[in-house]
Order: structure tokens, then sequence, then C-alpha cells
């Protein structure tokens, strides 16, 4: 059943044009990245700058997507998939699926039309995992301002971009290690030392990103 659930949430998500925002975003976002060929050596830089600022598209999806059900509906989908856990859990996944989609997109759009030469696997792999990352913080954040959690549109918007803003801007304070290191690892693409720096920067956002889907999880137990 949760499988079925997953499929008629994106499926609802595509028929109700929601999907053509993000969409749009992330062609307008991969065109002004790649407007001028990226030389070799730099495509790790590329992939980086990519994965942290395609976070605002991927909470915008996944908050679009979670806004797609009317509320009525998404009671019924609770309790055809037998409880409220099973309907979130859907929810998260056809979030995960989308985004990942996305992410595909943008890690081959690149070796299609931008990179003048072809990376190395092991960049590739780095291009992969970063927006990996991405998709996990964006997926957390656009479910923290869904309507469920935030029923108005103006404070969930605000909410989306501001709290991406204040994820760039937290990763470049002293704390920004132990949060969410969006600029950090830019700045590791940049330095050359991302395959050395990628699982301290990884494990962060890992940890930050589980717990906020938790922490959506358990506000959903109470706002259906």
């Amino acid at each position: 059943m949760t499988t079925a659930l997953v499929r008629f949430k994106v499926a609802a998500y595509a028929r109700s044009h929601r999907l053509l925002q993000p969409v749009f975003a992330l062609v307008v976002m991969l065109g002004i990245f790649y407007a001028v060929r990226v030389p070799p050596g730099d495509e790790p830089s590329a992939y980086a700058d990519s994965a942290g600022l395609l976070i605002v598209v991927f909470a915008w999806a996944a908050r679009g997507l979670l806004d797609t059900e009317p509320d009525a509906q998404r009671i019924v989908s609770m309790t055809s998939a037998g409880g409220p856990g099973r309907e979130v859990a859907a929810g998260l996944a056809a979030c995960l699926a989308v985004n990942g989609g996305l992410a595909a997109i943008a890690v081959v759009t690149p070796l299609l039309i931008a990179f003048t030469g072809t990376p190395a696997g092991a960049v590739l792999a780095q291009g992969v995992a970063l927006h990996l990352l991405g998709v996990a913080v964006g997926t957390a954040l656009g479910a923290l301002t869904s309507r469920p959690i935030m029923p108005s549109p103006g404070v969930s918007m605000l909410a989306l971009f501001g709290g991406f803003l204040g994820l760039l801007l937290l990763s470049i304070t002293p704390a920004g290690p132990l949060l969410v290191p969006v600029m950090r690892w830019m700045r590791a693409a940049a330095d050359g030392t991302l395959s050395a720096d990628l699982a301290g920067l990884a494990a962060p956002t890992l940890v930050w990103s589980a717990v906020a889907l938790a922490g959506y999880s358990l506000l959903r137990r109470t706002r259906p």
C-alpha cells in the first residue's frame, strides 16, 4: 500500500502542474550556472555550487508535493495506508523520488552541455553525493514549510527562502561545521580538498536532515 501511495502522490503532484514551478526554476538556475563552459579541473566546484544552491529548488518541490493533496484527501490517504506514520513516510518518499529526478538532471546536464572534458569517475561520484546531500536538506526544509506545518502560504514561502538563506549564512560561522556546511563544501571543492573533506561535510548534513525530517513526522501526528 505504501508504494502505491507514493506513486499516487507523485502522479497527483505531476497532474496538478505544481511540478512545473521547480522544474522551471531548475532550468533557469542550470542555465545561469553553465552559461559559460566549465574548464577541465573546475568540475568539482561547479557541482558543489549547483548542489548547494539547488537546495532551494528541492525544498520548493517537496513543499509543493506535500501541499498538493487537500486536507480531506490526506486523511483518506492516512486511513487507506493504515495510519498516519505510513502516510507521512509515503509523502517523504515521494518527495525524495521527485527531488532525486531533479538532482539527476542537475548532474547530467553539465556533462552534456557545459564540461569541456569528461570528468573522472571520482569527480562524478562527488557530484552525485553532493546533490544527494542537497536533496536531503531541501526535502527536510520543504517538509517543515509545507501546509500541514505552516498553513499560511505567505509565512510558508518566507520560512522556506529565509531558512535557505539562514543555512547559507550559518554555514560560514564558527558553528558551521556542526550544522549544514553548504558554503564549506563549496569552498572545499574550490580549494581541491573536497575528496578528503566530503565525509566530514556529509555527516552533519545528514544528521540535521534526519532530525528535521523526524521533527516533521512528529508534528504531522498532531497536524494531519
